[in-house]
């Protein structure tokens, strides 16, 4: 059964689980003894018995496809061995017998010294290639035993124990957890080393001087703005910061925590609207996602990865190579639609109309009743009107070719560009009423606050975050993964 990473079970809130959770994994864990509440001996069980459980279903799923691989190999073994057992007999007879003659009449042909040499070697070396063929042993495959079967990609590791950690505080079961999600976890926690270090050591060295005073809020204060958070994001959780300490003496460790809480509850904020429906695509019913950005963000790239994404999580998908304008970009997203396997709806034309490249997507995506359709529109500057208004365009044939698809229309910003793809964001907003943004290339800043500022500047929902060149390095956005992966020691 596929993995579907679009409703990957998750809570939003990040509340820490119960300890009926933590029972539970006591319970699979035999050599591990419980102990009263959530301590590190029982996160250490916690991800034992993750690693246990990953690695019974990976022995598993190695196991059956080994055997599906054995089957056809072992009846071909046999059919080839009850041929050589009679052909070959027969062969080697009628081999070894010609020589003989050969050499029987070359005596009494009364040859020459040299005509009867060269008789003789060949008569050897027949007589040589008989014997292998007689002596020849068919290869028998080897069969695996369950110790030879390697796992891979599984090593318990400290990216592992924070990964389960992660998991567990999401009230998520050992026997549930994933091996895509412990990979996804650690690569979002490599991805976004740079900023971590540049925060989290400043910060624990501003806390650990003792309890929080506003000499240390100040402090704090100055190290969100050099990650880009941005002056609206920084200003309102330096006044929730301001209000916990008049409140009470707050230690660093309970500093950190509330930090952490206010900054969930900013990404989490655009997602409280009980009326906006789910941004899950929905089992057999179309839904369109507009794609959209600047030139180099990543754009095309995004969506190869979220057309590979919903293939793995069991959605038709296909994509709509509508940006005609730039060179080579149809060839660019059909690269990406083969390495995802997912079929591209493209004009062969050069310089064709965006919208007429959109309405074919929409007819094969109906003919093949397609959950998922992806349009990769024009890369365009956020002062270009005429590709702003081609989005229009773009929405009105949507319109009306499919005006019962759920329409989404997400951004896609480079995060190395902090503070200057934010007011890329916002232009964008207006024109293409943008329902999310995908931010990728997190892996290589040192400005990942960029995803706060976002949020809180435009109000919009982070919907993807890409960690990663890899066609697996772009996953839906979860905040309390991403807090802990920025404020994690």
């Amino acid at each position: 059964m596929a993995f579907n990473w679009f409703r990957r079970p998750h809570n939003e809130s990040a509340d820490t689980p119960e300890t009926p959770n933590q029972e539970e994994t006591a319970a699979v864990e035999a050599t591990e003894t419980a102990t009263t509440g959530p301590d590190t001996a029982d996160l250490l069980a916690f991800a034992k018995a993750a690693y246990k459980n990953i690695q019974e279903k990976q022995q598993i799923e190695t196991e059956s496809s080994v055997a599906v691989e054995e089957n056809p190999v072992t009846e071909e073994i046999g059919e080839t061995e009850a041929v050589e057992e009679t052909a070959p007999i027969e062969v080697d007879e009628n081999i070894v017998e010609i020589p003989e003659n050969v050499v029987s009449e070359l005596e009494t042909a009364n040859l020459s010294f040299l005509e009867r040499a060269a008789a003789e070697r060949e008569a050897k070396q027949e007589k040589l290639i008989a014997s292998a063929i007689e002596t020849e042993i068919p290869e028998t495959p080897i069969t695996p035993t369950a110790t030879e079967v390697e796992i891979p990609e599984l090593v318990f590791d400290d990216g592992f124990k924070w990964s389960a950690k992660v998991l567990a505080a999401q009230g998520r079961k050992a026997e549930d957890i994933s091996l895509e999600e412990i990979t996804w976890l650690k690569k979002l926690r490599q991805g976004l080393d740079k900023t971590r270090r540049n925060i989290l050591n400043q910060l624990k060295a501003i806390v650990g001087q003792g309890p929080l005073n506003q000499a240390a809020v100040n402090e704090i204060e100055s190290l969100l703005l050099q990650a880009d958070v941005g002056v609206e994001a920084t200003d309102y959780i330096i006044a929730a910061l301001q209000k916990k300490i008049l409140a009470e003496v707050t230690p660093p460790e309970q500093a950190i925590a509330y930090l952490k809480e206010i900054l969930r509850g900013m990404l989490d904020a655009p997602l409280q609207n009980p009326d906006k429906p789910s941004f899950a695509p929905e089992k057999d019913q179309l839904t369109i996602w507009l794609i959209t950005g600047v030139n180099g963000a990543g754009k095309t790239t995004t969506i190869g990865k979220i057309s590979h994404l919903a293939q793995k999580s069991g959605y038709k998908c296909l994509i709509g190579a509508a940006d005609t304008f730039r060179a080579a970009a149809v060839e660019q997203v059909k690269v990406w639609g083969n390495r995802s396997g997912v079929e591209v709806i493209a004009n062969p034309g050069k310089n064709t109309d965006p919208a007429a490249v959109v309405f074919d997507a929409i007819a094969a995506a109906q003919s093949r009743e397609t959950e998922l359709l992806l349009i990769d529109t024009a890369g365009r500057l956020q002062n270009k009107k005429n590709l702003m208004d081609e989005l229009g365009k773009i929405r009105k044939i949507i319109g009306k070719k499919a005006p019962n698809a759920r329409v989404e229309s997400l951004l896609v910003l480079d995060s190395t560009l902090g503070q200057n793809g934010l007011r890329q964001a916002e232009v964008f907003s207006q024109a293409a009423q943008l329902s999310g943004v995908v931010l990728t290339k997190l892996d290589g800043t040192g400005k990942g606050g960029v995803a706060i500022a976002v949020v809180q500047q435009l109000g919009l929902p982070i919907r993807f975050i890409g960690a990663g060149e890899g066609i697996e390095d772009l996953r839906p956005f979860s905040s309390y993964e991403f807090v802990e992966a920025l404020l994690s020691g």
